[in-house]
């Protein structure tokens, strides 16, 4: 008996480790404990789900593993390092924040896993993959980069702060990262000559910045119309300080906390007139069916927040389904090359009342986009003039009003609210 058992049981050993190997492996690596990072979990999982449940993918079941970085550099080189060599994944999903991003790249390159960014949007990146195609073929950011943020982002500087508002010069106030220094160059360099607002001052701060009085205080002295923000880590402390502090000037730019539904409950209700610009969809933002759907179910299985996913978690649901896709039609993810093909023809166009409304495509290699004059190969492909009938915008800017709503302000074609100050600002 029991010379029948051990064979047993070796036999069943290796039926379950023939099963796993079968196992099409995907890699998440992102922060476990972020509102951003459990998006993109959240949305491949979901993703996974659906895949599964349909009979998988080239007859397999696809299974996912984790790799927490806690939003770390250090962390996010072992993660990737943790994924590629002791799980051996067939495909990593990211929602790293860009320096995390910038970290882990050498190893992908080395690895030459296929590997999709929902969150990092640092165009220095796709200036990698247009500098070294074949380097970077694993690589794919389904997220617009900052450039084209900033570009639009510059044309509501245009239509709104100067031709509305009479806003003339801008201070910038910017956290210390990769990602703040990306925005604030893009900032500065076209706010003056495309929207004729004047740069006084960049001020730069840690992201461990608990206090700005002083901040807000030496924004004031340079004499700027508003305050342009940079913030992605720890973002509602400097929201919710600039409204308790009653700083008698207009602040908008780039709030990554401002994205969630959680924002006004993080801020203690101190959330009212931040505006930030934000990749779509995002709160405020008007849902086409499809991704009303996501949502719907999104909120039917998990009950923590983030109540509703931001943007990368839709950039994972659909994203993933797409390196699915291209694997099918590459016969797995071996031949990157073969898989680089086949992703850059993934293209989901998302209609609301007849009218194209989000795009979930790439732009190709040596494909022009007409407004910047140059290419974005890899990179999600996004519409930077109105009326957006080939994708949707890069982004739109949102704002948060102190009754606790919040809605779309720009580009107007997509708006439903109006951009107004503060009360306390004259």
């Amino acid at each position: 008996m029991k010379v029948s058992y051990s064979i047993a049981a070796s036999v069943a050993a290796t039926l379950m480790a023939t099963t796993a190997m079968a196992d099409i492996k995907v890699g998440f690596i992102g922060s476990l404990s972020s509102d951003t990072g459990l998006s993109t979990l959240r949305g491949a999982e979901m993703a996974i789900e659906e895949l599964n449940a349909a009979g998988g993918v080239m007859g397999e079941q696809v299974v996912m593993v984790t790799a927490d970085t806690g939003e770390d550099v250090t962390e996010g080189v072992k993660a990737y390092e943790y994924l590629a060599e002791t799980e051996e994944v067939d495909f990593v999903i990211s929602g790293s924040i860009d320096d995390v991003s910038l970290g882990w790249l050498p190893r992908m390159q080395e690895f030459q896993i296929p590997t999709l960014d929902t969150w990092t949007s640092y165009i220095g990146i796709i200036d990698m993959v247009i500098e070294d195609p074949d380097l970077m073929a694993p690589y794919f950011m389904n997220i617009a980069s900052d450039e084209a943020l900033a570009t639009l982002y510059i044309n509501f500087g245009a239509d709104v702060l100067k031709a509305k508002m009479g806003w003339e010069s801008v201070v910038i106030l910017a956290e210390d990262t990769a990602f703040g220094e990306a925005i604030t160059g893009l900032v500065t360099d076209a706010l003056g000559p495309v929207a004729g607002i004047e740069t006084k001052e960049i001020i730069t701060y840690d992201i461990g910045t608990v206090d700005f009085a002083p901040l807000f205080s030496k924004a004031q002295a340079s004499g700027a119309d508003f305050i342009y923000q940079v913030s992605s880590v720890n973002s509602q402390v400097i929201s919710s300080q600039y409204v308790k502090l009653q700083v008698p000037m207009a602040m908008t730019g780039v709030n990554v906390s401002a994205l969630g539904l959680e924002y006004w409950e993080d801020t203690g209700g101190a959330g009212g007139g931040i505006s930030t610009l934000s990749p779509i969809p995002s709160v405020g933002f008007e849902l086409d069916p499809v991704s009303a759907k996501f949502v719907e179910d999104y909120q039917a299985k998990y009950d923590s927040r983030p109540k509703m996913p931001h943007f990368n978690g839709f950039n994972a649901y659909h994203g993933l389904k797409q390196a699915m896709a291209a694997a099918e039609e590459a016969g797995g993810f071996e031949d990157v090359k073969a898989w680089n093909a086949a992703m850059l023809k993934q293209d989901l166009k998302l209609e609301k009342d007849g009218k194209l409304w989000l795009r979930y495509g790439f732009w190709q290699h040596g494909e022009e986009e007409e407004v910047t004059g140059r290419t974005y190969p890899q990179n999600a492909r996004f519409d930077l003039t109105a009326p957006y009938d080939d994708a949707q915008p890069s982004m739109v800017v949102i704002q948060w009003k102190e009754d606790g709503s919040v809605g779309v302000v720009y580009p107007f074609e997509y708006a439903n609210t109006e951009f107004e100050v503060p009360s306390w600002v004259k």
